[in-house]
């Protein structure tokens, strides 16, 4: 029996237009649509915001955009999936209950996914013997680290959110989920796939699918190298998965919005496929593994790319996390040099910062200074400035101990707008803020429990 479903993607992360969704919610003719919030630093930020308030520690553009498109997805009932509970997906769904009783939504039931907080089992796994080997560095176990630990989150899959799909959820507001889960979880709630009698095959489809539009316009012209063939991007259009599961696997047309900017073709999906991916024969998600090689993808053209031969294999036992600890203190500014000898009076502006830095007793725990448009990105591998540019602005950002010696990096780039040469132009300084360390690591999946809670406004 052949199944359909269309699924949207309404923001690739915190600070993403609203508009775009709203549209796609009003035109897109969809079933489901999925909102990405949530970066690595992000939940330990909200961790802290938590801490001094137990009613936030989620994302606060929540509220302004279900304000905006909950009337459109009740209207045409869209079921929404968003995982902009961050720290506190069970705040969030309160603040989210008082909002759609205020806009008269009685009726409206929204789930809330739990489990991905494991501070609390750090300490237990550790005394079982777990090392929390850092993925970055190799560095085992926390010790050096336990003290300043102020979070600790899973990459959960998308249990959870079918639970309270299931369950009846109309909208779903999750915390630290794996970004593809937003949509592999639709998935197997509408084409009943489950995890006890597995099809890895289409779950790895499910994973790609959700991976190709979990950053919503980044598939659509955004951050392509075609940016220059998309029209209106001020209008971009996010994009829709027209899913298909048949006898012989699962395929999907994905397109965008009707009648918005952007572009859809085979150049933007290939990008967007290879986006974030180390392997893209092994993308290891908590849902399953998915093989991006043996993927087809046919250009339809009019904005719609069809997707075919999509494979997958089993998760796996383990579940990627992200702790988050104090590490120090950022101090910053930028100084602007201007013509005539602008590198001349950038480079006695380094000598500058470094005399006094020592005078200062400063030994920064880490030291970046460089030029804005001439090797911020880069760094070394950078080619040689101009000979003498119009203007040349130097970014200075030091890593420090304690706060206090932030502020005097702070304020000894200050001083280069008298000391530095003639035409030296400056900006408001940043205030000295802490530092979020993160320690990328693995975790059994058994120690890890998905639970969701639906209820219903009144």
């Amino acid at each position: 029996m052949t199944k359909r479903v269309r699924i949207g993607s309404g923001s690739a992360y915190w600070g993403d237009m609203f508009e775009p969704a709203v549209a796609l919610a009003e035109r897109g003719e969809v079933s489901y649509i999925g909102f990405d919030f949530l970066a690595e630093l992000t939940m330990s930020i909200f961790q802290r915001a938590k801490a001094k308030d137990p009613e936030k520690g989620y994302i606060p553009d929540l509220l302004t955009l279900l304000r905006l498109i909950l009337p459109a997805a009740r209207k045409h009932g869209i079921k929404l999936i968003l995982n902009g509970g961050a720290a506190n997906p069970a705040a969030a769904g309160r603040a989210v209950a008082k909002l759609a009783a205020e806009l008269g939504l009685t009726g409206l039931r929204i789930g809330t996914v739990l489990g991905d907080d494991i501070l609390g089992q750090l300490d237990d796994l550790a005394a079982d013997g777990w090392v929390f080997e850092n993925l970055d560095t190799g560095e085992r176990g926390l010790d050096r680290v336990r003290g300043d630990i102020v979070a600790a989150h899973a990459y959960i899959g998308s249990e959870g959110i079918v639970g309270a799909l299931a369950d009846g959820a109309d909208v779903v507001i999750t915390g630290r989920v794996a970004d593809s889960a937003l949509y592999v979880a639709p998935l197997m709630h509408e084409f009943g796939w489950t995890f006890e009698d597995p099809d890895w095959d289409r779950i790895g489809a499910a994973i790609t699918l959700g991976h190709l539009v979990e950053c919503a316009e980044c598939v659509t012209g955004g951050m392509s190298n075609v940016w220059e063939s998309a029209s209106c991007p001020w209008d971009i259009g996010f994009p829709i998965l027209d899913v298909t599961d048949a006898t012989d696997g699962v395929s999907a047309v994905l397109e965008k919005t009707p009648g918005s900017g952007g572009i859809v073709n085979q150049w933007t999906v290939k990008e967007h496929l290879l986006y974030e991916t180390h392997d893209p024969a092994s993308y290891l998600m908590p849902d399953g593994i998915g093989d991006f090689t043996t993927l087809q993808i046919e250009d339809l053209g009019d904005d719609r790319v069809r997707l075919t031969g999509m494979s997958g294999r089993a998760r796996p036992d383990t579940l990627k996390a992200q702790i988050g600890y104090r590490d120090g203190w950022i101090g910053e500014g930028q100084v602007v040099f201007s013509w005539p000898d602008a590198p001349g009076k950038a480079r006695r502006g380094i000598d500058f910062l470094q005399h006094r830095f020592a005078q200062a007793g400063i030994d920064p725990l880490a030291l970046d200074m460089r030029f804005l448009g001439v090797d911020s990105l880069h760094g070394d591998v950078a080619p040689p400035m101009p000979m003498d540019p119009d203007e040349l602005c130097l970014r200075v950002a030091a890593r420090t101990l304690t706060r206090e010696q932030a502020d005097v990096v702070r304020r000894e780039v200050t001083h280069l707008w008298t000391v530095g040469g003639l035409g030296t132009a400056f900006g408001t300084p940043s205030p000295p803020r802490p530092v979020i360390g993160l320690w990328p690591t693995l975790v059994p999946r058994a120690a890890v429990r998905p639970i969701w809670n639906v209820e219903e406004v009144h």
